[in-house]
């Protein structure tokens, strides 16, 4: 394992606990056949474990001292690539081929500064991915496995019940980073669903319908989507949560996935005549 102090200016805490670790790789089930992204390899705890059993494995680091450490201490290996990068900006279709039906795992302790983008961008790009495993902040993670009418409730949530099966596999305590982080951590598995859970209609229109919900938080559906101006007025509005059988006196967390996609497919039907 690569030695170097974490840099505070990037937010790094790095993976230590062998335990944590083994239990990561076995719920990562890797199979000789696997294709594997790492997020933020860090000192390569995790990816030294990863090289073992995986045909390849891509591990994208933003620090470059690290990743030039990493290409130094583990470059012997030849299923790995270690790319220095923003994970936000890469090009996922150049850097993870698809061959035939295969598709990547990804097995990563996210960066916490960014998780939530990076999430948005595993859902933007999720045909590219048969699995995620993901270490997350604990409260990113209540977030995700929220019902709805709770206060983590949003439109990650909202998403991610879309696209995925997500389901807590360990908790993870700050005793297992150095430097020791003020949060506790979970790991996370998101299965990626062959298709939507429910038929959403438009997707696009959907997530700007689910989005404006949830851009008042203490604002009625009513008034936060009124703001988006699609329809002509406020009666055609009444009129589509008259017609799905939702009061628009409600508030966005308040909605089921189901009931986003009744709403959004109404307004989208108004809205074209």
């Amino acid at each position: 394992m690569v030695n170097i102090r974490a840099k505070k200016s990037l937010g790094q805490n790095f993976l230590v606990d062998g335990n944590v670790i083994s239990n990561i790789v076995k719920a990562a089930d890797i199979r000789p056949q696997d294709m594997i992204l790492e997020i933020g390899p860090g000192r390569g705890a995790l990816t030294s474990r990863l090289v073992e059993g995986a045909a390849r494995v891509v591990a994208v680091e933003w620090d470059r001292e690290l990743a030039a450490l990493l290409r130094k201490e583990l470059g012997n290996h030849e299923s790995l690539e270690i790319l220095h990068g923003d994970i936000l900006r890469v090009d996922f279709h150049q850097i993870l081929p698809l061959s035939g039906k295969d598709r990547w795992k990804v097995v990563a302790n996210l960066p916490y500064n960014i998780s939530s983008q990076i999430l948005f961008r595993f859902i933007d790009e999720r045909a590219l991915f048969s699995e995620l495993l993901l270490m997350l902040q604990k409260e990113v993670g209540d977030r995700l496995l929220a019902p709805p009418s709770c206060k983590e409730y949003g439109v990650l949530t909202v998403l991610s019940r879309l696209y995925f099966d997500v389901e807590k596999v360990l908790p993870v305590k700050p005793s297992s980073f150095r430097p020791i982080p003020k949060v506790d951590s979970v790991v996370l598995r998101f299965r990626i669903l062959p298709c939507p859970r429910t038929d959403v209609g438009d997707e696009a229109f959907f997530r700007r319908v689910v989005k404006a919900s949830f851009s008042q938080r203490r604002k009625t559906l009513f008034n936060c989507l009124k703001s988006l101006e699609y329809l002509a007025d406020e009666a055609a509005l009444r009129q589509v949560f008259e017609h799905v059988g939702i009061d628009a006196g409600r508030r966005g967390e308040t909605l089921s996935l189901e009931e986003f996609a009744r709403l959004s497919k109404e307004m989208l039907a108004a809205v074209r005549g």
